[in-house]
């Protein structure tokens, strides 16, 4: 009969040591069409994992009521933002509805080497992008409750004039069937959005605890 041999206390502990300073910071992409209230959502995620770094897009489009600069968006104007594009600063960039929109490479670089987890949003097109350059993130698709719900989020923001919320309705239709090429589905539905919090914190919670996690590379 073989004899098992537990390790001594010094040695448990310093594997257990081991265990817990390899943990990686993991790269969390949340995407879906537009209208399906992925902004609504990092803002209730904020508060919900206050230890997670939560990458700021930077855009050209104009700034809508409500939101902060540096927290909702970097705004910047066409040429800063050419001009950045230009040096490399941005993990992915992308033309949507005739604005610019980039992510920032460098502070979620550094998030992730000192061990923080890092939420990035994007748009559909972008998270291909991401997952082209960073294939172990983690990739979670919002989806709305229902077509008419969704058309409605678009006509209500007041922003845009009935021929870009109908080109934006249209787009959102193709970008559901690409739903298939992410590791989560998680719907946004208007009257019960703490219920995709709760999914998306569950899918950070599980990733988290993974005992295999391979090194995220921006």
């Amino acid at each position: 009969m073989t004899t098992l041999q537990l390790p001594d206390q010094d040695t448990g502990d310093a594997f257990l040591a081991e265990l817990r300073a390899g943990r990686r910071g993991r790269l969390i992409v949340i995407s879906g069409p537009s209208g399906v209230g992925k902004d609504s959502v990092i803002d209730q995620l904020r508060p919900v994992l206050p230890d997670v770094h939560f990458a700021v897009t930077a855009t050209t489009r104009p700034r809508r009521p409500n939101e902060i600069e540096g927290v909702h968006y970097y705004f910047l104007d066409r040429d800063d933002f050419l001009a950045r594009q230009a040096d490399g600063e941005f993990l992915e960039s992308a033309v949507v509805y005739d604005n610019l929109y980039g992510v920032p490479r460098t502070p979620i670089r550094r998030a992730i080497e000192r061990g923080q987890d890092v939420v990035i949003k994007v748009d559909v097109q972008g998270s291909a992008t991401i997952r082209e350059l960073a294939p172990d993130g983690t990739f979670i698709f919002l989806a709305p409750e229902s077509m008419p719900e969704l058309y409605r989020r678009l006509s209500g923001r007041k922003t845009d004039d009935p021929d870009a919320v109908m080109r934006r309705f249209n787009e959102a239709g193709r970008e559901l069937l690409r739903a298939a090429e992410f590791d989560y589905l998680v719907f946004n539905e208007s009257a019960r959005m703490e219920s995709a919090i709760d999914d998306i914190v569950a899918i950070v919670t599980a990733e988290r605890l993974k005992t295999t996690q391979q090194p995220v590379n921006i």
